[in-house]
């Protein structure tokens, strides 16, 4: 489902170029879930963006359910993401001028879904916030507008979930019901995801966990194995 081959990203800075990204190659198979772990500044956000097709690579290789993602412009990007990708954002990315309902809505009005407005409240009512459905996001708290977010990924049924820190912003309550979500989509759907988290509760219910340190995959852990095994 999700090939990456040799990936490295390097920005300019006015001191120079700074690699954040040192050669990473690993595979994701469909219907797997994968934690990116890792202290703050390790690379796993721009990993998990050059995945979903959000940025180019500098050098290497992604390939996304077969489809070569490093050959593509941003608007064939664009449209592969429309077709199969679902991405929850950190920092929300909600549409200020729409309401709760209607940014849940947007992407299931582009997908060509049925009844989309009955189908984003019942996803809403699933992350407990259809009472807020007519509320815009600046009236909403920051828990609130993660959650908003989750239900705008998830309403597609997207074949592979991108998601930067899921749970990041809510409550232990909340977080259990987002994580519920997230693993029921995987079981029941079969979509792949591929989260980045510091919650270790998270991260240890999926099926393979990836650490990284200053740019660079480190460890490999697998669930089922309890094994650790040094990356390539």
């Amino acid at each position: 489902m999700i090939k990456a081959n040799s990936v490295t990203k390097v920005v300019n800075t006015s001191e120079g170029s700074l690699q954040i990204l040192r050669p990473i190659s690993f595979e994701v198979k469909p219907g797997e879930s994968v934690a990116i772990i890792g202290a703050s500044g390790s690379g796993k956000s721009t990993l998990l963006g050059l995945l979903a097709g959000l940025d180019e690579v500098t050098e290497g290789e992604i390939f996304l359910d077969n489809e070569a993602l490093h050959t593509m412009d941003e608007e064939q990007r664009a449209i592969l993401r429309g077709n199969k990708v679902g991405f929850i954002f950190q920092s929300f990315m909600l549409v200020q001028s729409l309401t709760a309902l209607e940014n849940v809505v947007l992407p299931a009005e582009i997908a060509g879904l049925e009844n989309p407005k009955q189908q984003a409240l019942d996803i809403l009512e699933q992350v407990g916030l259809k009472h807020r459905a007519s509320h815009f996001p600046n009236q909403l708290s920051g828990g609130e507008q993660q959650r908003v977010a989750i239900a705008r990924a998830f309403i597609t049924s997207p074949k592979i979930l991108f998601a930067d820190e899921p749970t990041g912003n809510l409550d232990a309550k909340n977080s259990e019901k987002i994580e519920q979500l997230l693993f029921n989509l995987n079981k029941d759907k079969g979509t792949t995801l591929v989260l980045v988290t510091h919650d270790n509760t998270l991260a240890q219910h999926c099926s393979r966990q990836l650490t990284m340190s200053a740019g660079e995959l480190v460890e490999t852990t697998r669930r089922v194995a309890e094994q650790r095994v040094e990356a390539n």
